[in-house]
């Protein structure tokens, strides 16, 4: 075998290309919200920013979207990116700031911060009037505070410093008005009242004028019911993760009780109540604390309660952002951005700052960009912006559009190969967009074939493929040639192998090795013994090396081919000839070591080499020589070094091609992938070819990646389900493999396009409603399933419920539902893709809850097997549904199954088997469903048993009933349900 030999001729120094690779601004620092205190001693403001590129950036600022004079205004001025104010003042500075970082690239926007300013108002000077009130009357003293910013903490001082009014049941201090509220004022409270603020940020202190309190002497104020005067407010907003604090206090004598509850579901387990209940503190709210919450204030007097909405929003967060991209003129850029948020975010795009605009080259929908024909003038920062009304965040990506003229890093370059041998000759210069491809051949076009990769190859090289070879690759920037100078060797050729010598320890053995060579090529020499190389230098061996140098040279004892190994082996034979030798393999991907192929075959007993053949190109192996002779099958030797065989073309196909679903306009491609085993080489990769069905033009992708397994092509042109002939190739450094056999793929359904149609909604009983609806017109993205949402009129849709049908079905029962309750309901589709949009909600009211109370007063008599039964009729409340009937249960002691009789009726006959105890019970039936049960009658029947009688005597009768006419009565038609 003779090693290629490559040499590198360059007309100058080595260079690199480019010393440093240039980019857009990439922010370090974004500037945030900042609240500047007024009574500072340095009026200086620093908003800070820093972003990093090549070229450095520049920076500029804008205040609520317009540009800062840095360099007019002397007030203003830059230290790198950060935006210095001096003499800052709420008039002119307050406001939302925006950092812009600009190079040669492009520039970005940073996000906005907002510039507040801290100070706090002296109170008004005029004097408070006395506020009178009786003993036992509740009293409000208005704080009405100074003008500030940003929040305030308020308490009250009584009659002097440092006596600070003490919170408890009776006494609050809202710290959403800064008012004082008394519930029950009482002689103690007289005296003095000042209401002090102090500011969060400068913690500045201010004290009002003092309110007397004085009691009236006409007399003391009687019980009253509870007045709720200082609550939360209707809706509160509240940003996810932050510390709620809801406020209820009222007035009244006696002191009312202050208690909570969430109208839907229970009070979060981590909620805390705090002075006097008076305080219901949530911390870390989340999404499902969202709700109606309602304070009670009760006293002996009575109740009064207040209801408002607690509502959670979150600013926007991102699931996925744009990433850098390089791509060449003509081809088309996809960007998709993804947020969550709620509101659910919307999505503006920006290049260089500015807003880009949809066009005919442009599309931009629900945070996807795509660019069709990408122009040089495409290049530059671009900017994903989701926002709801609570906030902004950007995502952002440089976008290069790579056009350059072709070029090669080395030229020309000298090849050796050798006869009969294939080889490939390279051409991969650097240029955007990609060049076209040709050879020529000492001026003349080469017809030989030509690879993927635009490489050359030549099989079965000789003499006559000497000469040079020019590939040149040219674009519309220009172009570019490299010249290959190739030369073909006569093969090495083995003359003389080492032979199985045996020797008397202390004489000396020369082993030879000739083989005849170019003599223009050089030849690498090396001994093993016991597959370890000898140290023919070490000081005191006992081994020589003499090399002649002619057309005779030494080979090495391993040589290896594209998928063939040459081996030597030896062993001792015990005194039994050696009959054959097995030769076996193992490589990282194989099981264990396995029988190989070799040449010659069958290895005989008096041969001391072999060549394994059939091997795997590219795959490392280790041997090891198995003897067997009459007596039997010997150790294996000790394994050889590992070796890996040469790279080949690609031999083996994917297997199971196929697609399927995707989004909307994708056509989805996969595959089983190519294990390492098969891959034969270096820089593997697939071919994934596909064209519609009808069309003659293949349209072919390269995935570079071995493990890949899926390829998605997206074209807006193409309808679903439209039928793809589609095919999965091979190929590696050495050349394209076999494509797999021909499938048919149609592109994806997408998810649903249309809601569901015909929604109707009925109300079985207070707690349950059934849904129905039929599918959407037929089309593609058919729906796999359906999801019902649905939510109560005073609360928002996604603080509702969600409930997926189990397939396809087109009619559900919600249940757990309050009873007298509207209810909005919507239907969407959906599929392995994703949802479809919901249908327009329908309002629908759940029925009145059942009736509350049991039956009473149940009165039987037993006839033998015969049980006349009746109770007093049961009143529905205001807010219950109408009694219908009444549903009696039977059941036999010990058994769990009940017979069911139904009556319109307060009373009815029961029939009894012989023999057993009977449990009877009775509830009222309505509209909203079944109520509570009676008390249990227990009935015990037997042969002769007589009349019996159970809670009835003849004075509990109407005066105008007998037992005959009262056994006549509770003879009314019944049925069993």
């Amino acid at each position: 075998s003779i090693w290629a030999e490559w040499e590198c001729l360059c007309g100058g120094a080595l260079f690199n290309l480019k010393e440093s690779e240039e980019f857009g601004p990439v922010f370090l620092q974004e500037p945030d919200d900042a609240i500047f205190s007024l009574d500072s001693d340095d009026k200086k403001v620093i908003m800070n920013c820093d972003a990093r590129g090549n070229p450095v950036p520049t920076y500029s600022w804008l205040i609520n979207g317009t540009i800062v004079d840095t360099e007019g205004d002397f007030r203003y001025s830059l230290i790198d990116g950060d935006l210095i104010i001096h003499n800052a003042s709420e008039a002119i500075d307050y406001g939302r700031y925006q950092c812009r970082a600009e190079n040669s690239i492009g520039s970005v926007l940073s996000r906005d911060a907002l510039l507040q300013f801290a100070y706090l108002g002296a109170f008004s000077g005029r004097t408070r009037g006395a506020v009178s009130v009786r003993e036992g009357q509740g009293v409000v003293l208005m704080c009405a505070p100074p003008p500030h910013s940003p929040e305030i903490i308020y308490s009250w001082v009584f009659n002097e410093l440092p006596s600070f009014v003490a919170e408890d049941s009776r006494r609050f201090i809202s710290q959403e008005t800064g008012n004082l509220y008394i519930s029950k004022v009482q002689p103690s409270d007289v005296g003095s009242y000042v209401c002090q603020v102090k500011n969060t940020v400068n913690n500045a202190r201010v004290l009002s004028p003092p309110t007397p309190l004085t009691l009236k002497t006409d007399g003391v104020m009687g019980e009253y019911e509870p007045k709720i005067e200082a609550h939360f407010p209707q809706t509160v907003l509240a940003a996810k993760g932050i510390t709620v604090r809801l406020e209820c206090f009222a007035l009244g004598n006696p002191v009312p009780t202050i208690t909570w509850r969430k109208m839907s579901g229970n009070i979060p387990k981590k909620a805390r109540l705090r002075k006097s209940q008076a305080v219901l503190e949530i911390p870390n709210i989340q999404l499902e604390d969202s709700g109606s919450y309602e304070c009670k204030a009760e006293n002996t007097r009575g109740s009064t309660a207040f209801r408002g909405q607690l509502q959670v929003y979150t600013l926007p967060q991102w699931i996925s952002m744009i990433n850098d991209t390089q791509l060449d003129s003509g081809e088309q850029l996809h960007w998709e951005s993804r947020a969550t948020g709620k509101p659910r975010p919307t999505y503006r795009w920006l290049r260089n700052g500015e807003p880009l605009n949809s066009q005919s080259r442009v599309e931009m929908v629900n945070g996807e960009l795509i660019i069709h024909r990408l122009q040089q003038a495409d290049s530059g920062m671009y900017q994903c912006i989701a926002e709801n009304k609570y906030g902004a965040i950007y995502s952002s990506a440089e976008l290069k559009i790579l056009a350059s003229a072709p070029m090669f890093s080395t030229n020309p370059v000298r090849l050796i190969a050798t006869v009969g041998k294939d080889v490939s000759l390279e051409c991969r210069p650097r240029a955007s967009p990609k060049p076209r491809i040709s050879w020529r051949k000492n001026d003349r076009r080469v017809q030989i074939m030509l690879l993927r990769n635009n490489n050359l190859r030549i099989i079965n090289s000789s003499r006559s493929d000497e000469g040079s070879y020019v590939c040149r690759a040219e674009n519309q920037f220009g172009s570019a040639e490299l010249t290959t100078m190739l030369l073909v060797k006569e093969p090495m050729r083995v003359e003389l192998s080492p032979i199985r010598v045996e020797v008397t320890v202390g004489e000396s053995v020369v082993l030879s090795c000739k083989v005849t060579h170019d003599p223009s090529l050089d030849v690498s020499f090396l001994w093993l013994l016991n597959n370890q190389p000898l140290n023919t230098q070490q000081e005191g061996g006992h081994f020589e090396y003499i090399q002649t140098v002619s057309s005779f040279t030494t080979d090495v004892l391993l040589c290896t081919c594209a998928d063939a190994f040459s081996l030597t082996h030896h062993g001792v034979d015990n005194h039994s000839p050696i009959t054959t030798y097995n030769v076996q393999a193992r490589s990282p991907v194989s099981l264990g070591w396995q029988t190989v192929k070799t040449d010659p075959d069958p290895v005989t007993g008096n041969m001391e080499s072999a060549m394994a053949v059939e091997l795997n190109p590219w795959v490392e192996y280790e041997f090891r020589v198995v003897a067997t002779n009459g007596i039997g099958t010997g150790d294996p030797s000790t394994p050889s070094r590992a070796v890996r065989t040469k790279e080949a073309v690609p031999s083996v196909a994917p297997a199971n091609v196929r697609g399927g679903n995707g989004r909307r306009h994708e056509l989805v491609i996969s595959w089983e992938p190519i294990s390492e085993e098969f891959q034969n080489g270096e820089g593997f990769g697939y071919i994934v070819a596909f064209r519609a069905n009808g069309t003659r033009g293949w349209k072919e992708k390269m995935v570079t990646s071995a493990d890949s397994t899926t390829y998605k092509y997206r074209d807006e042109t193409f309808p679903p389900l439209t039928p793809f002939e589609v095919r999965v190739g091979v190929y590696n450094n050495k050349g394209d493999g076999p494509f797999s056999e021909v499938v048919t793929v149609f592109s994806a359904e997408g998810e649903p396009r249309e809601p569901p149609t015909e929604m109707q909604a009925f109300a079985i009983s207070s707690s349950e409603i059934k849904v129905m609806w039929k599918p959407p017109n037929p089309g593609p993205g058919r729906p796999q399933g359906y999801e019902v949402s649905f939510w109560k009129d005073v609360e928002q849709e996604e603080t509702g419920k969600k409930k997926r049908t189990t397939g396809n079905e087109m009619t559900m029962l919600l249940t757990g539902l309050e009873g007298n309750t509207q209810y909005l309901i919507s239907v969407k589709g959906f599929n392995s893709v994703g949802q479809g949009p919901a249908s327009s909600p329908i309002k629908i009211s759940t029925k009145k809850n059942a009736p509350s109370l049991p039956p009473g007063n149940l009165m039987w008599i037993q006839e033998g097997n015969n049980v006349s039964l009746s109770w007093d009729p049961v009143k529905a409340r205001d807010n219950e549904s109408e009694v219908i009937g009444y549903k009696v249960l039977l059941r036999q002691e010990g058994r769990g199954h009940s017979q069911v009789m139904r009556t319109p009726n307060s009373a009815v006959v029961l029939t009894l088997p012989e023999g057993g105890t009977y449990i009877i019970e009775v509830r009222a039936v309505s509209e909203g469903g079944e109520g509570a049960a009676s008390a249990q009658v227990r009935v015990l029947t037997s042969s002769g048993v007589r009349a019996k009688s159970g809670q009835l005597s003849v004075q509990n009768l109407p005066p105008s009933l007998t037992w005959t006419a009262l056994f006549l009565s509770l003879m009314v038609p019944s049925f069993l349900l």
